[in-house]
């Protein structure tokens, strides 16, 4: 089994690393790694209705679609991933407590009482420190999960706020959990950079096979082309979201703004807006110019910004119109 040490700290970059060691390096593959201000979204979930759109964009956090199912999570530089990658025989190879099991150990030997819960967890004393999903390709397997050390606990309940009246859908949905870090629970401090060698250290004393590897320069070519063509791309953060409906009523200036939105594959299909403000111009117009428009705030912006809005919606602006739309 391959052990790598992965330093990258770019979101895209990190999750396009996990579908190359997935499916283009033969070995099993155990990889540590962390993002820097991040939200990894569920391959089956509806991007938007997971986030908080506005402290999403305030704060610079950048959004990515993973290959695996479940729920949202939040990461920065106080959470640490783990990877594994392993080949089978056949789709038995998904178990949860197995990947989770030297991490678990680990946290024992430093004193949390730590232990695997539910169908995707590690707690420690009731509280979740670490999410883990799986997603398997032919005859192998994919496992990683995250592991709360230090984050920052406002950012992650910020980041995953959502309003759910804005949106009605069949998507996967996340289940807020009571969290911690671990850092809380240890009976020696322990720096996250210390934490990770431990942990690595344990996967090497437990599994006889493991042989350090860091990438070539012609893996992290490929690694590059696979973020650049998938993970960096809203059409595979957002155009992948199953169909929804979307509502949003904002209070402006000119009066009271509800936007309602049909949007399949991330692309608008129908929008009706209804409002108490006043109008010069048709409001059809813009509604007609915002359908086949991919649900994405630079696309919708551009759009705007061809009409004069005041004529169509006395007193608003087009930041007005764009804060309805998400």
């Amino acid at each position: 089994m391959l052990c790598i040490y992965h330093h990258s700290t770019d979101p895209y970059f990190n999750i396009a690393t996990d579908e190359y060691i997935f499916k283009h390096i033969a070995e099993d593959c155990f990889m540590l790694w962390r993002n820097d201000n991040a939200i990894i979204v569920g391959k089956h979930q509806n991007t938007l209705a997971e986030i908080n759109f506005d402290y999403v964009k305030q704060h610079n956090i950048r959004v990515v679609r993973r290959l695996s199912g479940g729920g949202a999570v939040y990461h920065d530089l106080g959470n640490l991933n783990f990877s594994f990658t392993k080949t089978g025989k056949d789709s038995s190879l998904m178990d949860f407590e197995k990947y989770t099991r030297p991490i678990v150990e680990v946290l024992r030997s430093l004193g949390a009482n730590a232990r695997f819960e539910g169908r995707n967890d590690i707690t420690i004393d009731g509280k979740k420190i670490s999410g883990n999903a799986e997603h398997i390709y032919k005859n192998k397997i994919l496992h990683h999960g995250t592991l709360l050390f230090s984050s920052e606990m406002k950012n992650v309940s910020e980041a995953l706020r959502i309003n759910p009246l804005k949106y009605r859908d069949k998507a996967v949905k996340s289940i807020p959990k009571r969290v911690t870090n671990i850092a809380e629970h240890l009976a020696t401090p322990l720096s996250i950079e210390a934490f990770t060698q431990k942990i690595m250290d344990h996967i090497i004393a437990t599994n006889a096979d493991c042989v350090p590897y860091a990438f070539t320069a012609a893996d992290i070519s490929a690694i590059e082309k696979i973020r650049d063509k998938k993970y960096a791309t809203n059409e595979w953060n957002y155009g992948q979201s199953p169909h929804y409906s979307f509502r949003k009523e904002v209070k402006t200036d000119g009066g009271m703004l509800e936007m309602n939105l049909d949007v399949e594959k991330g692309v608008i299909q129908k929008v009706k807006i209804f409002g108490d403000f006043f109008n010069e111009k048709d409001i059809t117009e813009i509604e007609n110019a915002l359908e086949n428009k991919a649900h994405n705030e630079p696309v919708l912006r551009d759009v705007l910004n061809n009409f004069t809005i005041d004529a169509y919606f006395k007193g608003m602006t087009a930041d007005d119109l764009v804060s309805a739309l998400f």
